[in-house]
């Protein structure tokens, strides 16, 4: 182990929380745009950059304090100075630690980025359970099975409507469709480009939890739906997205939603209305 994996050490150790602050001036320069209600695209870009490169930062100091501990190199029987070979340690740092990381993202919203902070994405927001959902609005369907169904409670039935929501057509309650719409309005006005790509794999799908013998999926009322750019199909429960449902995300989160990037098993396709949201509707008489 040559001395100057320890300054590469170092530099990796200094440099992480300069990309930290990075990532909280990018934070902090988004929601300064119009007044925190829209999302700047580019400042998501340019955080998940910073994002990727802490984590190839990161991964970097792993693999060096494990070269160490294999080797039992003594730090204290080190010399002090840095051997004249290595009086130039930027040139092993920038082929140590990778500057932009992995992915290149920048204009790509497709792209998989990993999901940051993913336990804490939906900011206090809580979805409903199932139990919740029946008794707040009555079971959609009397018996459930594994496969998608129509309704038979005429309830429910008489809210559910079939529209073209900007960029995808939809079976939803109608609170539900206008709180959608307002969604992509606002990613429309933001950043047309992501309003293009934006691609759904299904709203209303009235059926059990998969893996259980009764449970109400949030699909069956006419809650939820699924979403990805491109018609790519993102991956479940590898804690991993498309860029630009991280974008995205944002704008669900201010209306009310939930994003399933949250969830124990990563959904970061689905997007639902959280409790809090359907219990205003409720006080404003629109469920």
């Amino acid at each position: 182990m040559k001395p100057v994996h320890f300054v590469v050490t170092a530099i990796a150790l200094l440099v992480l929380p300069l990309l930290g602050y990075g990532v909280w001036t990018a934070l902090s320069q988004r929601e300064q745009v119009a007044g925190g209600s829209a999302v700047d695209s580019q400042a998501r870009i340019e955080i998940e950059n910073l994002n990727q490169q802490i984590l190839g930062l990161q991964e970097q100091l792993v693999a060096l304090s494990n070269q160490i501990d294999s080797l039992g190199i003594d730090q204290a029987a080190l010399p002090e100075d840095v051997p004249s070979s290595a009086e130039n340690p930027a040139a092993d740092t920038q082929s140590a630690i990778p500057r932009d990381g992995e992915n290149r993202i920048a204009g790509d919203y497709a792209t998989v980025v990993l999901i940051a902070n993913r336990r804490n994405v939906n900011k206090g927001q809580t979805v409903g359970s199932s139990a919740f959902l029946e008794g707040f609005l009555g079971r959609p369907r009397k018996v459930l099975t594994d496969d998608c169904e129509g309704m038979d409670n005429p309830k429910l039935q008489a809210m559910l409507v079939v529209d073209t929501v900007g960029p995808v057509k939809v079976q939803m309650l109608r609170p539900a469709v206008e709180s959608l719409t307002r969604v992509f309005e606002k990613v429309r006005a933001v950043d047309q480009d992501l309003y293009d790509r934006i691609n759904t794999s299904g709203s209303l799908c009235v059926r059990r939890i998969r893996g259980t013998t009764d449970l109400t999926s949030t699909h069956s009322f006419g809650l939820a739906i699924d979403l990805n750019i491109d018609g790519h199909l993102d991956g479940f429960a590898d804690g991993r997205t498309q860029l630009g449902l991280t974008i995205l995300a944002d704008f669900f989160h201010e209306e009310g939603w939930v994003w399933g990037a949250g969830f124990s098993r990563e959904d970061s396709m689905h997007f639902e209305v959280s409790r809090a949201t359907l219990e205003a509707w409720r006080a404003a008489g629109k469920i």
